[in-house]
Formats: structure tokens, sequence, C-alpha cells
């Protein structure tokens, strides 16, 4: 459907050409009749942005990712703007406007509203650098980029074909500088330029690649491709912060694992998660932890192609699992106490992880909750099940547990029996204590007092909530 119809725009319109990057500066026009871009799709602050620019005298657009989106007929999560305005000229405009970077600058401008707040990025068109100076290193990555250029510079600069159009909502034109349109046709993703030279101006540009290639279902362009192997190594000199970022859009892309195929294809996983390595090993010895991994991205994929939330920590706490679990067990055959054992087993992991690419503090905390959380599931007597649901992260820490049962790491039963006591009444509950206590044929522990229970409000068995 989607080809045919870009097929059709590109026979009725003359002007769109399947050619290579456009070098005039001067773009293809593509009136409303051959893009037919629905305006409901469009974000009504997105338009209230770039009218409010365009009412002020500057130039502005909807650009980018969101355009390439509006033209397959899906709706954006996101829309940017691309203006002529500086970041300051920008702020001026509307009362909810902060400066965001040092080295790229751009505004997010904030509106409030029914349901989460929406933000719109404003980015100034910027300049080529090739004659830039000390805003570019030796290796050729952007230092600094805050220097403003024209509207077709602005498009030289974006990386791909398909995320280089430009939509303006007043006059309901696209403005194509590179051929994107004709490359979404033929299902390619071309970059711009030398790509050579544009992964060393910013090297996430090969991990985007990748993530582009795996959502859309493109095919990366031979010389988008060739230099990727080669100049992966320039992923280590990007700031941390910033490849979390990145590699957490890949994995929460919906389709994460044809992106980690993607990454190993191209020879890029490697460093970015120890993990990877090991769940793309087809060998006999990491089939336990490629089982669960791959259950694991298999739910946040479907979660998020039906518009389901996912907590970045509880993904990151599946990924890194099967590390934690060899450690653990190591530690324990070493003599160490069971909890002990996991406490240690915890910082080796994250430590280890943190040497390629690190994981944010405060998802850190919830990896660690997650975690601590298994072992207190088999403790089925006296208080410790309702101590246990009453936790904040129980439904991250069951949803774990859950995984855990549905590859074979845990009893099945183990699973069930948590699924009946948070379903259960509280007679229910004593009788699924009594049970438990019977199947571990424990009688240190006396069952607990029947006491009112407290449901949490998002554990419910039925939705699932994956963190």
């Amino acid at each position: 459907m989607i080809a045919k119809f870009i097929k059709r725009i590109l026979r009725r319109d003359p002007m769109v050409k399947h050619t290579q990057a456009n070098n005039t500066g001067v773009p293809k026009r593509i009136p409303k009749k051959l893009h037919r871009i629905d305006p409901h799709l469009l974000s009504k602050n997105a338009v209230k942005v770039t009218q409010t620019l365009q009412q002020a005298g500057y130039e502005a657009f909807i650009v980018g990712g969101a355009v390439r989106d509006l033209v397959l007929g899906i709706g954006p999560k996101d829309f940017d703007v691309a203006t002529n305005a500086t970041p300051d000229q920008v702020q001026r405009l509307f009362r909810k406007a902060r400066l965001i970077g040092r080295r790229f600058q751009i505004v997010h401008v904030t509106f409030f509203g029914k349901g989460h707040p929406e933000i719109i990025e404003v980015s100034t068109f910027r300049a080529l650098l090739d004659n830039a100076g000390d805003h570019v290193a030796e290796s050729g990555r952007i230092l600094r980029d805050n220097v403003w250029g024209s509207q077709g510079e602005d498009a030289a600069r974006r990386d791909f074909t398909i995320n280089a159009m430009y939509y303006d909502p007043s006059t309901e034109t696209v403005l194509d500088y590179h051929g994107g349109m004709a490359d979404m046709q033929k299902k390619t993703l071309r970059m711009i330029g030398d790509p050579t030279k544009r992964y060393r101006e910013d090297p996430v540009r090969m991990l985007r690649a990748i993530r582009f290639a795996a959502k859309t279902g493109f095919t990366l362009e031979a010389n988008t491709r060739a230099p990727i192997a080669k100049l992966g190594k320039l992923l280590q000199d990007v700031p941390s912060a910033r490849l979390f970022d990145e590699i957490l859009k890949l994995l929460m892309s919906g389709y994460s694992w044809a992106a980690i195929q993607g990454l190993s294809n191209a020879g890029l996983h490697h460093g970015l998660l120890p993990l990877l390595d090991h769940i793309l090993d087809s060998s006999e010895a990491s089939k336990g932890a490629n089982d669960f991994v791959k259950l694991a991205l298999a739910n946040t994929d479907q979660r998020i192609q039906s518009g389901k939330s996912v907590s970045a920590g509880f993904l990151f706490a599946t990924l890194l699992w099967p590390d934690l679990l060899k450690n653990w067990k190591a530690n324990i055959a070493k003599g160490m106490a069971n909890i002990p054992a996991l406490n240690e087993a915890m910082d080796d992991t994250i430590a280890t992880q943190s040497s390629g690419m690190t994981i944010q503090r405060r998802f850190e905390s919830d990896m660690r909750e997650i975690w601590s959380m298994q072992p207190r599931f088999e403790r089925r007597v006296g208080r410790y099940p309702y101590r246990l649901i009453e936790s904040p992260r129980f439904r991250a820490g069951y949803d774990f547990m859950l995984l855990r049962c549905a590859t074979g790491e845990q009893s099945p039963t183990l699973g069930e029996w948590w699924t009946n006591f948070i379903a259960a009444d509280p007679a229910g509950q004593d009788e699924l204590m009594a049970s438990a206590k019977n199947d571990l044929g424990s009688v240190a522990n006396a069952p607990a007092k029947r006491r009112r229970r407290r449901k949490p409000k998002s554990a419910t068995p039925s939705e699932p909530a994956a963190g």
C-alpha cells in the first residue's frame, strides 16, 4: 500500500525523480494533492509553534522523522520544528520554553493539557561545518554545532534522505531536498553526502542507521552500510549519556530484536552491552540466556507496538540478568550466603557494564530493586508475601519472575502461585499460604494472621506491566 502510494506521487509529479542528493539547495516542492498528508495526524501544538514563528517573521517547518511518518500515513510520536530563528529568538516567543544542550543548542517548547505534557523540539537551521575550525575534532566528530545557516545547508546536514524533508502546515507543502520520497518508494535508507565523513562527524549516526532500518524494514544502501564495520570504534568517543540515550531508543523502537541483529550484522554490538555478545551466541551454553532475553525483548516490542509503556529499568534488568545470574551462582559456589552473593553479583554486573555503556543511576536503582526481589518470591510463608505485594516495584518484580518461569529458569508453579495469590481474597490467600508451607515441608514459620489484604493498583494478572 505504502509503496504504491508513493509510486503514484512520483509518477504524477515530474519534479520528483530518483536522484542522488540535490546539491543545488533548491528543494522539490510537493503539494498536498501529491503528498496527501492527513491534517488530523498533525500535533496542534507543533502547528501552533510554526504559526507563532511565521507570524513573527521567521521561517518554520515541521521536519525530520515526523514528516516521513506523515507521508506514510503514520501518526508521529514526536514533532520537531526547524526555523531560521535563533534559540534566543525562539525562547522569547514562548512562555514555556527553555534552552537545551551546549554542543547542539535547541529549544524545548512545552504545552500542558489533558494527559502528559507535549514537548515540541525547535532547532535553528545549521550551517555546513567544512571550515568551522575548532568546532570539529581531528577525528571529524563535531564538537560544537551552533553555527547557523540556511534551510538548504540544514537539509544537507541531516543524516538520511528520508529525514531531510520539511513540511509547512500553512501552505501544506513538503520540501524535499535530497530525494527522500524516491528513497521511501524504493524502501532504501541512504545517507546524505559521503557516509564515511558523516559517520565521523557523529558516530551515533551508525546506531541510528541500524535503528531506522529495523523499524522501517528499509534496506541500508550499499555505500551507507559499507563504512560502518570499520568505523564502529568511533562510538567509544561518544559521551556515555548520549550513547545510553541512543541505545535506549534502539531497544524501545518496537523492533528491538531486529535492531540487535542489525547491530551484530554491522559489527557494532561489541562493547555496548556485554550481554549482546551472549544473546547473539548460538552455542548451547548460551541457550538459556538467549531464550530469556529474546522473550523479554519480544514482550517489550509487543507492548510498544500496542502503544503501552515500558520501563527502561525493567528492560535493562532483563538484558543483564544472565550475567548477574552467572555471577550470583559463582559467588554461592565460593561459599557466600545467598543474599550477600546476590548483592555482590549486582555490583559486579553493573561495574562490568559500566566499562561499555553506563546505565543512568535512576534506572540502575530500579534494576537493583527488581533483582533483589527475586529470592523473596520463593519465601511464601509468614508475612513475607504480604509485605512483598506492598512493595512499590512489586509489579515489575512479579513480571520479571514470570519471565524466569516462562523460560524454565524457575518452576511454572511459582508463577501460578503468585498469580493466584494476587487475585485471591484473604481466605484464599490463607489457603495458598498453607499449601506453600506444605510444599516446602516447613514448620519453622507460623502462618500469618489473617488480615485485610491491600492489593497493589497495578497488580492485575491480565495486564503485564513490563516494569
